[in-house]
């Protein structure tokens, strides 16, 4: 049975739309944003700029549309790909950005407030600045790689396998660098910082893909 053909307009407006956010914060934000390049390899960018945390971060917002943008294409490609064809649509691409960045906005807060909570502010803060750099970090690489299983890879499951590895190998070096970074902090603090680790950052991922699975 062929599958049926998905247009391509659609991705390529999204496309356009991520490499024009990365661009304007590229020019806004020069020395930034080729400090934020290297960030996976180097701590730099993650111990200036954590010092300047604000609410609302101009910077962090523009990479932040492009990582929505992003993450949800690849998962539309590969929902379709190894599951099931859908009919893609503008009504439907629109909630399932919307859907994305309210989910992560919401847990973000939740973070903050358990943080405030538990009375570890400065570690929780820390550690979100570091994993929306990390998220960001993936929406700039997800951007070509998207572009190559549009275009060029249609229909290369092994290609979206590679793809996810390389993403969950960006988080776990984010993971690590936390660790490395506060391991004092963390130590004092081991109980609520592996509640913290089930609670909102495997077990939300875990219900989600059983629901996606599940419809």
């Amino acid at each position: 049975m062929l599958r049926p053909v998905i247009s391509n307009d659609l991705f390529t407006i999204c496309f356009v739309i991520g490499l024009i956010l990365i661009a304007i914060t590229k020019v806004l934000f020069a020395k930034r944003f080729n400090d934020f390049v290297f960030v996976l390899g180097n701590s730099k960018y993650l111990k200036i700029y954590s010092k300047d945390q604000k609410f609302f971060d101009f910077f962090d917002a523009m990479l932040f549309g492009n990582f929505v943008f992003s993450i949800t294409i690849f998962g539309i490609l590969s929902f379709t790909e190894l599951y099931s064809s859908v009919e893609i649509s503008l009504i439907l691409m629109l909630k399932l950005f919307l859907a994305v960045a309210i989910f992560i906005i919401m847990k973000i807060l939740v973070e903050r407030l358990i943080g405030s909570v538990f009375d570890i502010d400065f570690l929780i803060d820390n550690y979100l600045f570091q994993k929306i750099s990390y998220k960001n970090f993936v929406g700039i690489l997800l951007l070509p790689l998207n572009a190559l299983l549009i275009y060029s890879f249609q229909g290369s499951p092994i290609i979206i396998y590679c793809i996810v590895a390389i993403i969950l190998l960006v988080f776990f070096i984010g993971l690590l660098t936390t660790l490395k970074v506060y391991q004092n902090l963390i130590k004092q603090n081991l109980f609520y910082f592996i509640l913290y680790l089930c609670a909102l950052e495997i077990a939300p991922y875990v219900i989600i893909f059983s629901i996606i699975i599940d419809f």
